[in-house]
């Protein structure tokens, strides 16, 4: 694919003083805590505010969020009511994500309003939002072309157009959707789109609608990777229950993400868990989305310790002080994995993460240690009933 490779003389920029961005957004990134670009950030943000339109590989948690949202604040129109900055992404959960942390960044400019519209969300409430005329949407494929098909929006002043996550939304079935969304968009705009890996559709919607886009590949370092510590647990389905209980009552994790991989049995042990007197609640696809905003207003408030979820509720969901995932059950995908896993060790805090996995599981869980290229702690419980580690016959807890 043409591509144009990023200048290597021009200065770095280390600080986000260091580049060309107004007072009110320095402002705003200095409250939210940052003061260094991440490298994403040092390559993303002077290629968007030039207007190139860009493809960037990047794993999670290395601030793509900024990475785009800073260049679309900078050249927003505060005269022009019409939507000029969209953002496109699979979840609605990361929908929602991405619009609080734009709304951080435009703090300090109140006359831009920023509006955000996915499946499961009362359509009224919706259309409320776009009366407001925001300048900036941040949307789900499906229900934005269903606000257009009504009429509620136009996005013939989109000068600007990001598709999150562009793998696993196209990989969701949004190819056609996200076609017909941006062949409503103006010829000129400016295309982003970011995405943990590569694949055939996302190569196909770059060689069609961007022009001459700049590749920008981010790879994990040492130092961006996240600090997670991984450990498999041999344990098979009559006894991972218990284990689990184990792992909870050593009262060394105090926000817990446990994930399965079916509606009905994150359900079951939800309320299996809180019939045993556990802080807990869950998230899977049958729940309402109302009643999943308020479990993860909670679960960021700390109102409750363990959160159950199946893989699709969970992406998006971005917590900073996650303890531990544990895998009660090994995900269908191997992609699923580093997803479930990086929700915790993240803002640069240490985390762990538990898979349950008996002898049966061995040739998928080999699969997916190669795909992530990790080489876990094997743990196992002895007849006693204690967490050793399986090389050394150590326990686990020194204080258990």
């Amino acid at each position: 694919m043409p591509s144009k490779p990023i200048h290597k003389s021009a200065p770095i920029p280390e600080a986000f003083a260091e580049l060309d961005i107004s007072k009110d957004v320095l402002r705003a990134v200095a409250q939210m805590g940052f003061s260094n670009v991440t490298p994403v950030q040092q390559a993303c943000i002077p290629r968007m505010m030039a207007g190139e339109d860009i493809i960037g590989i990047a794993p999670t948690g290395t601030g793509k969020t900024c990475a785009f949202g800073i260049p679309m604040l900078e050249y927003i129109s505060l005269s022009d009511p019409r939507v000029q900055e969209l953002v496109l992404c699979p979840t609605r959960e990361l929908a929602q994500q991405i619009a609080d942390e734009l709304t951080h960044l435009a703090k300090f400019i109140p006359e831009i309003k920023i509006a955000v519209i996915y499946g499961g969300q009362n359509m009224n409430k919706q259309i409320a939002q776009l009366r407001r005329k925001p300048q900036i949407l941040v949307a789900t494929p499906g229900r934005l072309l269903d606000h257009m098909q009504r009429g509620n929006l136009s996005l013939a002043a989109v000068h600007t157009m990001v598709l999150d996550e562009a793998d696993e939304m196209l990989k969701m079935g949004f190819v056609k959707d996200v076609c017909r969304i941006i062949e409503s968009t103006p010829t000129g705009r400016q295309l982003v789109m970011f995405s943990a890996t590569t694949n055939p559709d996302v190569m196909t919607i770059a060689w069609k609608y961007q022009q001459n886009p700049v590749e920008i590949l981010i790879a994990a370092t040492e130092e961006s990777k996240p600090d997670i510590t991984q450990y498999v647990i041999d344990s098979d389905r009559t006894r991972k229950y218990d284990h689990l209980l184990y792992l909870l009552d050593s009262d060394q994790y105090k926000r817990v993400m446990v994930f399965c991989n079916t509606k009905d049995m994150t359900g079951r042990l939800c309320a299996r868990l809180q019939k045993a007197g556990y802080s807990a609640d869950c998230l899977h696809g049958d729940i309402r989305q109302s009643q999943r905003d308020r479990v993860m207003a909670a679960f960021r408030k700390g109102r409750f310790e363990i959160l159950i979820a199946t893989d699709v509720a969970a992406r998006g969901i971005d917590v900073d002080d996650v303890e531990a995932v544990m895998n009660f059950d090994l995900p269908d995908k191997k992609e699923y994995y580093l997803h479930r896993i990086g929700r915790t060790g993240r803002a640069k805090k240490a985390g762990v993460s538990f898979s349950f996995a008996a002898f049966a599981d061995s040739v998928r869980l080999d699969d997916i240690l190669k795909y992530v290229d990790a080489t876990p702690i094997a743990l196992s419980f002895d007849s006693f009933g204690t967490l050793r580690y399986t090389e050394t016959d150590e326990p686990f807890f020194s204080d258990m």
